[in-house]
């Protein structure tokens, strides 16, 4: 085989017309995916959407409206999505520093040490929380240290900081394993390059490092917060007195039977992460358009 066949294999000329058409039955092999997806999301959400029109028991008025023109919801609505963003950032920021050094390091130990970054992957957020209490709860570890040495407790289990830093134990591993990878496919050369021309590191990091770890970070960034948005578990653990949307619409849904304004809460909440989510696609894409 000569270089031009070779060429002309990897461009996609001839082997275009290799390709085996899908047949004129292909749309029975998308039947068990759309029946997947109507029956565990479309219809499901349809219902949502539904129930959102209906009266709240309280104002009389439909759910979405109640959502946009109460206070305490559009409150819990700001509270959770600042909390996410804010989680999200340092997320970000913690995970790509450890994942550039753990993807250009070698030492005894790196996989141990990378087996335990993730292992909290394999918690629920029920879990997470706990382990917050027994961290920072009122007979947790840091309380009873820090009543020994200063005669007080230390005690944010139950606050914002507490929510903060339960969001962000379980955020991390999912961002470490991305950026690890990410950061090996970096093309080392570049830095090489720029380093031989004078640039500083920092000037490295700004220009090459973090452009090529740019659709990792958009679509790790996302994919954070929209888990942070949604997240239940931890939140309701810690019982913190700051009110997150999930906790809202617990509360609206099993407290008060009040189906129309948690269905609006939830598809509002459900609206952002996707909208975060195709806001990162979009800008992914372009950057993949732009090099």
């Amino acid at each position: 085989m000569s270089l031009s066949d070779i060429n002309s294999l990897t461009t996609g000329g001839p082997l275009r017309h290799r390709l085996r058409p899908l047949g004129a039955n292909w749309q029975w092999m998308l039947l068990p995916a759309l029946l997947f997806f109507a029956a565990f999301w479309l219809l499901p959400f349809a219902r949502l959407l539904q129930i959102g029109m209906t009266e709240d028991r309280t104002t009389h008025h439909s759910g979405y409206w109640t959502v946009i023109s109460q206070q305490q919801y559009l409150q819990s609505l700001l509270n959770t999505v600042l909390l996410s963003a804010a989680v999200t950032l340092v997320t970000l920021l913690i995970a790509a520093v450890v994942g550039c050094f753990l993807a250009r390091q070698r030492f005894t130990g790196r996989g141990t040490l990378l087996a335990l970054l993730t292992f909290p992957l394999a918690f629920p957020g029920v879990v997470v929380g706990f382990l917050m209490v027994m961290l920072a709860g009122r007979q947790g570890v840091l309380a009873q240290l820090s009543l020994s040495l200063f005669h007080e407790r230390w005690v944010f289990a139950y606050s914002l900081s507490g929510l903060f830093v339960g969001y962000l134990y379980f955020s991390l591993p999912r961002a470490i394993v991305t950026l690890v990878a990410a950061s090996e496919k970096l093309d080392r050369s570049l830095e090489e390059a720029a380093r031989s021309l004078g640039a500083s590191q920092w000037r490295i990091i700004i220009d090459i490092i973090i452009p090529g770890l740019k659709p990792a970070l958009l679509s790790c960034g996302a994919l954070c917060f929209a888990t942070s948005m949604g997240a239940f578990g931890t939140a309701f653990t810690l019982g913190t007195e700051l009110a997150v949307l999930p906790l809202t619409i617990y509360g609206e849904f099993t407290n008060y039977a009040n189906f129309a304004t948690a269905a609006a809460l939830s598809v509002v909440m459900g609206a952002v992460a996707w909208l975060a989510l195709m806001l990162a696609n979009g800008l992914a894409r372009r950057k993949e358009h732009e090099s």
